[in-house]
């Protein structure tokens, strides 16, 4: 049984964690703001220059164009994005599970898998186990640029122009809301586009380009790309951040929790050593009194 003195040192050890996880969720909701903010300027931006992208693409572009024809798929590269750090819940650990889940599928097809991978979590985990990691991407996160996404893009673009793999899907967690992500399977190449309905070409046939359709095409593919490696990093960072302020809220609230039990026992122990002392006395006056 604990003693007085060991459980009023883990009321004390418990309080100083309290201190430390409330301390990191107000760090965490300090942070998210500015990336919730981040998150939602990009979005817009990003899907509109895919609906441009959409409109402009013809079925000559479709059908010759490296970045949006479909080929026959023998190799893949599938991007995981994680944290850097823990301490946000389920966070990593869901995207890790779906992307061994994602990679174990793909290969029973026979198609071969390569791996980038964003953050920490997903280096560590991936490189460690046997599957074919070609890019290892660590701190992004601590201090989240656009010349982070334009390197992942250059690298990954460069080796798809190579013809190394066929496909690139990227795995990673979408910003729903503060308390909520959600866990998205998302093919970047080739870029996934339809082409033009009869609607959709006499809209078209409404505009004048300038200097021409296919130059603006041409003009938008890459800043497409750009635009959602960017929206991608991030998503997963607002996520990450949302994760985290939830993990050290319920945290915080559990170590509350643990000190309210703790202090009941301790005053429950206080109580049963002070009856047990007052016991003592009173039997050894009994003892003296009854000798004289």
């Amino acid at each position: 049984m604990a003693t007085l003195r060991d459980i009023k040192r883990r009321i004390v050890g418990v309080k100083n964690t309290q201190k430390i996880t409330k301390a990191m969720k107000m760090v965490a909701t300090a942070k998210l703001r500015r990336a919730q903010q981040r998150i939602l300027n990009a979005r817009p931006y990003a899907g509109k220059i895919s609906e441009m992208l959409s409109h402009l693409a013809t079925e000559e572009d479709i059908a010759s164009n490296p970045f949006l024809k479909l080929k026959d798929v023998t190799n893949i590269c599938v991007i995981v994005v994680t944290s850097d750090r823990g301490l946000c819940g389920a966070f990593n650990t869901n995207i890790i599970k779906e992307g061994v889940r994602y990679l174990n599928e793909e290969q029973k097809t026979g198609v071969k898998v390569k791996l980038f991978t964003v953050g920490k979590k997903a280096t560590d985990y991936f490189s460690k186990r046997d599957y074919e990691v070609i890019a290892k991407n660590t701190g992004l996160f601590s201090s989240l640029e656009i010349n982070s996404a334009l390197h992942i893009y250059s690298e990954v673009l460069s080796r798809f122009e190579k013809e190394e793999f066929d496909k690139v899907v990227v795995i990673y967690n979408q910003f729903v809301s503060m308390v909520q992500q959600k866990i998205i399977v998302e093919q970047i190449l080739p870029i996934p586009v339809k082409a033009n309905s009869d609607d959709e070409k006499s809209y078209s046939e409404n505009f004048i380009f300038e200097p021409d359709q296919k130059s603006i095409f041409n003009y938008l593919l890459p800043k497409q790309l750009k635009a959602q490696f960017w929206k991608i990093l991030l998503e997963s960072n607002a996520a990450e951040l949302g994760a985290r302020m939830t993990a050290m809220d319920n945290a915080t609230t559990n170590a509350q929790e643990l000190i309210r039990t703790l202090n009941i026992t301790y005053n429950k122990e206080r109580q049963a050593s002070i009856t047990k002392e007052i016991l003592e006395i009173v039997s050894g006056a009994n003892a003296l009194k009854a000798s004289s």
